[in-house]
């Protein structure tokens, strides 16, 4: 009899497992299922003044005098956040900080936002930002629409940010960062996947956050897919 009613305690446990696991496949948690959040896809491309592929002499003569400011810009052609649709905007963003971006420093930043980016939009896109690099940009003191051009060519990229700033950065054709990574220095400001190095022909800067600046001429750019 003691057998027969061990039997039954056991076939009843089980069937109250299955029953709690059936429940649970049937249920979905966390933010994404909530607001029915889709990944993020697109372009990014960011140049700074301070090169990002050099030796070491070349890169600790830079990283006491230059090396505080930078450019980033996204393109993006997919994906949602906090239930916003985000295909079609075109990001800028500008960076200072007070001392060269491997010191730390205090950072702050600046956006544009191409004039066809809806109110929601932008405020999806910025809490985005401040969420996922709020330790990359610092304190986001200014928030602008603007024309904003964001060209992928077969040589690199062309982007302008009408009162903010512009790149142009080619791809490096012989992938030497690849081969030599232990010269790249810094990481990209941005989450990126398939990370390159970009040659920056010139980027500058044109917003009132900070004195306007320009670099050309050295392998100070990164760029990817966008990963957030």
């Amino acid at each position: 009899m003691m057998k027969k009613i061990k039997v039954l305690a056991a076939a009843v446990i089980l069937a109250g497992a299955t029953t709690v696991v059936a429940g649970l496949a049937t249920h979905s948690y966390g933010p994404s299922a909530a607001v029915g959040a889709k990944k993020i896809t697109g372009d990014y491309v960011e140049a700074r003044t301070a090169s990002v592929f050099c030796g070491p002499c070349h890169y600790n003569g830079e990283a006491v005098t230059v090396g505080k400011d930078g450019l980033m810009a996204w393109n993006i052609d997919g994906g949602t956040y906090e239930g916003v649709d985000l295909k079609g905007m075109r990001v800028v963003a500008a960076v200072s900080s007070s001392e060269n971006f491997n010191d730390g420093g205090t950072r702050r930043s600046e956006l544009t936002f191409n004039v066809g980016s809806s109110e929601k939009q932008i405020a999806a896109f910025t809490s985005l930002l401040k969420t996922r690099m709020r330790k990359e940009l610092g304190e986001i003191v200014a928030v602008h629409t603007a024309p904003v051009s964001f060209t992928k060519q077969e040589k690199g990229f062309e982007v302008t940010a009408i009162g903010l700033g512009e790149m142009h950065v080619d791809f490096r054709a012989d992938d030497s960062c690849c081969v030599m990574p232990g010269l790249v220095w810094y990481e990209p400001f941005a989450p990126v996947e398939h990370r390159k190095v970009g040659y920056t022909e010139s980027v500058s800067y044109s917003g009132a956050m900070t004195d306007p600046w320009y670099r050309s001429a050295e392998d100070s750019a990164f760029y990817g897919s966008v990963n957030f």
